[in-house]
């Protein structure tokens, strides 16, 4: 799988070129090779691109994203189940139980919270961050308590003020979204590259999402982005997200994290993902456990 991210936020034509992606816009031309990109995201609506680059990105296992009129990522192309072993994994997938279902939310939902009681740390909320690292012991199989909400909204309240929601339209909350949004499409297209079938999910299940189980090893990603966002200039005037914004949400997966479990030192959250997804594998076809999942670990700075 490819390692690079590259954006189009300019009126350009996309083809394929010996194997590669050809950028031209106006007299200027580039070249990237199929092999290094890993996400095409397509921010202007006067980008044109060829079906013959869209199939050689699907061979290539590249997810293309789309935006809509408020530049928000609103679709994504996705490769079609390229997996060699691809009936095995769709069977086990489909196969599991019930208990180990709710223990792999389990040991999501914990290092989610774990990592967002790391963002809190790294900005000097230490109460608040105590606060939720007491309540990572206190999520239970399947998180029947609801302790994922309890802690979200003692988080972001923390995190960007008190009077900040989830809900609002605000700078901040376009910027999450944005950043979740890339974030989402990464893990939905390492997903389908190794044979599951996103729609399936462990603990989301709405019949109107096709990417439950994306949505599902999402979350103890999530705080990354949230790294990020707080680090960004939110007060100003000007409150659309930048180009500037923009890329640096989207290069949010080629930053460094530390994994758990079975893998060890450190690899870019692309590589993280790919390494949860494989650990899911390895989990649901060998009737492990969840503590076989190998997931980011964000410290506290």
């Amino acid at each position: 799988m490819g390692w690079r991210s590259v954006m189009i936020t300019q009126p350009a034509y996309l083809s394929l070129t010996d194997h590669a992606l050809q950028i031209r816009q106006g007299e200027q031309q580039a070249k990237v090779p199929l092999e290094d990109v890993s996400v095409l995201l397509i921010d202007n609506p006067q980008v044109t691109i060829t079906a013959q680059l869209l199939s050689a990105c699907a061979e290539h296992q590249i997810v293309v994203l789309t935006v809509g009129s408020d530049h928000h990522p609103n679709g994504m192309f996705l490769p079609f189940l390229p997996h060699s072993r691809l009936l095995k994994v769709m069977r086990a997938q489909l196969a599991i139980k019930l208990p180990l279902k709710k223990q792999l939310h389990q040991r999501l939902i914990q290092q989610k919270i774990s990592n967002q009681a790391a963002v809190l740390a790294s900005i000097l909320a230490e109460t608040d961050a105590l606060f939720l690292q007491a309540l990572v012991e206190k999520v239970r199989s399947g998180d029947t308590d609801n302790i994922e909400a309890l802690a979200a909204q003692r988080y972001f309240q923390a995190a960007f003020g008190h009077d900040f929601t989830r809900s609002q339209a605000s700078l901040i909350n376009a910027a999450l979204n944005y950043g979740y949004a890339v974030l989402r499409a990464a893990v939905a297209r390492t997903l389908v590259a190794y044979g599951f079938l996103p729609t399936f999910g462990l603990f989301h299940r709405s019949e109107q999402n096709a990417f439950n189980l994306a949505d599902d090893l999402i979350e103890p990603y999530r705080p990354y982005i949230d790294i990020q966002v707080l680090a960004m200039n939110t007060d100003r005037a000007d409150d659309t997200l930048g180009r500037d914004d923009k890329t640096a949400l989207v290069g949010i997966l080629h930053k460094d994290v530390v994994l758990s479990a079975h893998q060890g030192g450190r690899c870019t959250v692309l590589a993280a993902i790919e390494a949860t997804v494989m650990s899911l594998g390895r989990a649901i076809q060998r009737e492990g456990s969840a503590d076989d999942l190998s997931l980011p670990i964000l410290a506290s700075s």
